[in-house]
């Protein structure tokens, strides 16, 4: 059982920052595709960024230039920074891994580990 914990999550008004974290085990960090998903109420879950294990990045259109995915190997930490919310930005976060390389775009069925989420909300 890979257990991946989110945290970070909050509420914050529009043009915010938030910055979420995501603790896992290290030969996950270190060695698969990492990313972060997003699911608002009645939609489906859509991939944010993902990560290679060499720490190569992947946005979605619609986060690109706000949102800045990155990992702390020694800390086996996944991190999402997220700058200038909006509130369509609100959702339950998740992150995810899975080994080998990492897709584009990010997709769901790419990715076997899961985190429980952590919920955002931006108030516009």
């Amino acid at each position: 059982q890979v257990q991946m914990v989110e945290s970070g999550g909050g509420s914050v008004q529009a043009g915010g920052s938030l910055r979420l974290s995501c603790a896992a085990p290290d030969y996950i960090v270190r060695t698969g595709c990492m990313g972060w998903f997003r699911q608002a109420p009645g939609k489906g879950r859509e991939g944010v960024a993902s990560i290679e294990s060499y720490g190569g990045p992947t946005y979605a259109d619609s986060v690109m230039g706000r949102f800045t995915i990155s990992k702390d190997n020694a800390k086996n930490t996944l991190y999402l920074q997220m700058n200038s919310l909006k509130h369509e930005d609100t959702a339950m976060y998740y992150c995810a891994a899975d080994g080998g390389h990492c897709y584009d775009p990010i997709l769901v069925t790419d990715f076997g580990y899961w985190g429980q989420g952590t919920q955002v909300t931006v108030s516009s």
